[in-house]
């Protein structure tokens, strides 16, 4: 498998040298992809390095502090944001306990490993397990704490990634809000986002929504398809997608909170290419649509409608196919590549350069996964 994969990945050098002299993947800078572990037929780390070096990929995301994957990127020009498990959040909240975890995870491997962000937790606000969310802030400014001891607060940001379901209202996107429930632990979170300067991070999904409602949800509108979209009654924004009016919605929900200024990334988003027969819209042609659209946009470094001019940070979930994810057909089945380093799809360098091309005569794959929470 390590010799395809080396194969693979110098056949894709030749396309995206291409690529490059046609100007489309000059200049992107706000394209990121996670990389999942959970399989058990998943290449090495220095094997994916070579993947994502092949497809000019200079940012992703890993659901741990591994560190085979820490040590393999060493000296590479990809940024990682790595994660705190939720089980870990308890035991960080003790200054001592976090000064000794970035010690021992952190420290060791940067700056020749470009850490740039820690992600504490995952979708902690909308968990099942409640006691969570009294942890969460606490290990944050724990962990924050232990980086500005060892001069790398400046370095490393501090953040969460949040399902959307932590939004009691999102349409029309000026009309975003958080749950109640949650206002007043996510003060204080937004609080310190604002006095570090850190991202807020939502893990968006419009296939969810267009799942459980393909009725009432344009296919087209939620594929960044040519469509007439929406208009905010309240703003005046048109929308011609639903991720952007997503994105906006907690942009508006945070202003709500009397913070302004904080940045909004995408720090997971896909569409399914395989799913059960009650999954709705799960399928190769709509993945590949909906991924092919994205990167278009994220070629012009483009913003939302209620923010043009700043740039929308996305991280494509996920890199693999991941055989050992729980839940349905779909979990399994949203990589980029499948572990042997195949592609699942394409959708290629020539669909990139002209929204009337074929996804079929594509030369590179790019597509996404999505997470357990249904938004």
């Amino acid at each position: 498998m390590a010799l395809l994969c080396i194969r693979i990945a110098m056949i894709l050098v030749l396309f995206l040298a291409f690529s490059e002299n046609h100007g489309f993947l000059r200049g992107v800078t706000s394209l990121g992809i996670n990389y999942g572990q959970v399989g058990n037929n998943l290449p090495q780390p220095e094997k994916v390095l070579d993947l994502l070096s092949s497809l000019k990929l200079t940012k992703a995301r890993i659901y741990d502090t591994n560190p085979q994957i820490l040590t393999a990127f060493a000296n590479s020009n990809v940024e990682l944001i790595v994660t705190v498990e939720n089980q870990m959040l308890a035991v960080l909240m003790d200054p001592q306990q976090a000064f000794q975890w970035v010690s021992t995870h952190i420290k060791p491997y940067f700056p020749a490993t470009r850490i740039t962000g820690i992600a504490v937790g995952n979708e902690v606000f909308t968990d099942s397990d409640a006691t969570l969310l009294a942890y969460l802030v606490p290990a944050i400014v724990s962990i924050h704490g232990a980086l500005a001891q060892l001069g790398l607060d400046s370095y490393i940001h501090v953040s969460t990634p949040n399902s959307l379901a932590v939004l009691t209202e999102s349409y029309p996107p000026s009309a975003g809000s958080f749950k109640t429930e949650v206002s007043g632990i996510m003060s204080q979170y937004l609080q310190f986002l604002s006095s570090t300067k850190a991202p807020f991070w939502i893990n968006a999904y419009p296939y969810f929504a267009y799942k459980d409602k393909p009725d009432e949800v344009p296919l087209d509108y939620v594929l960044f398809n040519p469509n007439s979209g929406m208009i905010d009654p309240h703003t005046k924004l048109h929308y011609d997608n639903m991720l952007y009016a997503q994105v906006d919605a907690v942009i508006f929900a945070i202003a709500r909170m009397g913070f302004d200024g904080i940045e909004v990334g995408v720090s997971e988003t896909g569409w399914p290419s395989k799913g059960d027969a009650d999954e709705v819209g799960a399928m190769v042609d709509n993945a590949a649509a909906y991924n092919k659209n994205i990167l278009r946009r994220q070629f012009k470094n483009e913003g939302t409608p209620l923010r043009p001019n700043m740039r929308l940070e996305i991280y494509l979930f996920a890199l693999f196919n991941e055989d050992m994810k729980p839940g349905p057909t779909s979990e399994r089945n949203y990589g980029l590549f499948q572990p042997d380093c195949t592609m699942v799809y394409n959708v290629g360098i020539s669909a990139l350069s002209s929204p009337s091309s074929s996804t079929s005569s594509a030369s590179i794959s790019l597509t996404s996964s999505a997470t357990k929470v249904k938004t």
